[in-house]
């Protein structure tokens, strides 16, 4: 069995990690995998880092004739068995393509977020008849998109959970966070994995170290915040500045291999307000990070409160607040945490079973 999987984004980010970690678990399976990309994107750098087959074009909108034309040929050049597609914008060139020229394929899209809205176009396309089955990271972004689909569409809908790689264990990241960026030995350091994206809510990762350091008066820590800088950067920025955070607040942008530095942190944080995923807990679970998270996405799904991490509702800073200080207190239940996280992503979150799942779902409609 051959897929092509297409994606049109542009940068990294955990989404795309996954894509690869599917490939790979596929690749152990023998089903042959393609990418089909966008030149000089992050997935073409990293399809040629890993010798992963793929073909690219020039970038282009997602309702661009040129896009649809594109995947046009490559679909009847390498007649695949599957066409993937694993961004919103590649579901948009689909449908043209299909609609314009006829592609005959069984399709999967695979949804990763819970968007804010959703647009009538939007709405055409994913229920557009010729995708076939619809692949949600989670339970909460299946009952999320059943909203969009039209009732008769209802059972295209089924749950795969993103896994691990778990033999991607060789550090490839050589930064030292204590190092680099100074932090005492007898800091506690919370660690944040996000690219400044509004989903991630970061205005709530300031807000909850203010209440953590200024209001419940724990100063021997600090948050450390990586990612790629965006427009909604300046949305939490200069709040660091505002409420006296410096001396317990890093941020260092974007890093290569960022999930290599799990090791180095000694809670993961995640302030999220909407969230399909997100894979970093997943990281962490492997790294055996404990983890304080708002309910969003997978978090419920692999973390239970109080047994091997902390919840706390969406946005409030309070009790994430309040959550860090009880954990950063208790070694003995950071270890007890981060041991039954561990034991979970074996259970339910590596590559096998994501790859295993998908090809179910690949046979279901081929």
């Amino acid at each position: 069995m051959k897929i092509l999987h297409v994606s049109g984004a542009s940068v990294w980010g955990g989404n795309e990690q996954q894509l690869f970690d599917l490939i790979y678990g596929l690749n152990k399976l023998h089903i042959e995998n393609v990418i089909f990309c966008f030149e000089n994107s992050a997935i073409e750098e990293r399809a040629i880092q890993n010798t992963i087959p793929y073909l690219s074009m020039p970038k282009a909108k997602a309702l661009s004739l040129n896009y649809a034309k594109s995947l046009r040929n490559y679909v009847k050049e390498h007649q695949p068995d599957i066409l993937h597609l694993h961004t919103s914008n590649s579901v948009t060139a689909y449908v043209i393509s299909d609609v314009l020229f006829g592609l005959k394929i069984p399709t999967v899209f695979s949804k990763k977020g819970i968007s804010g809205s959703v647009s009538f176009l939007s709405f055409l396309k994913y229920n557009y008849r010729g995708i076939k089955k619809i692949i949600c990271v989670s339970k909460a972004v299946e009952v999320a998109f059943k909203k969009v689909l039209k009732p008769k569409n209802h059972h295209k809908l089924c749950v795969v959970y993103d896994g691990i790689k778990v033999e991607r264990s060789e550090k490839r990241s050589t930064v030292s966070l204590r190092k680099e960026f100074s932090i005492p030995d007898s800091s506690i350091i919370i660690g944040n994995i996000a690219n400044h994206a509004k989903a991630k809510d970061l205005v709530t990762l300031v807000k909850t170290a203010n209440e953590l350091v200024h209001e419940l008066n724990v100063k021997n820590v600090c948050f450390i915040q990586i990612g790629k800088e965006g427009k909604h950067t300046a949305d939490f920025m200069p709040l660091i500045k505002e409420y006296g955070l410096e001396p317990y607040f890093v941020t260092t942008g974007f890093q290569e291999y960022a999930m290599d530095l799990l090791p180095q942190m000694d809670i993961f944080i995640i302030t999220s307000e909407r969230e399909g995923g997100p894979t970093s807990i997943l990281d962490s679970m492997y790294r055996k990070v404990p983890v304080v998270t708002t309910k969003i996405g997978v978090t419920t799904e692999a973390i239970k409160h109080n047994e091997n991490g902390l919840l706390a509702d969406v946005k409030d800073y309070k009790k994430l607040a309040e959550n860090l200080k009880y954990l950063s207190e208790d070694k003995e239940l950071q270890k007890v945490f981060a041991e039954k996280s561990y034991e979970l992503l074996f259970q339910k979150f590596t590559t096998k079973q994501l790859a295993e799942q998908t090809l179910e779902n690949y046979r279901s409609i081929s």
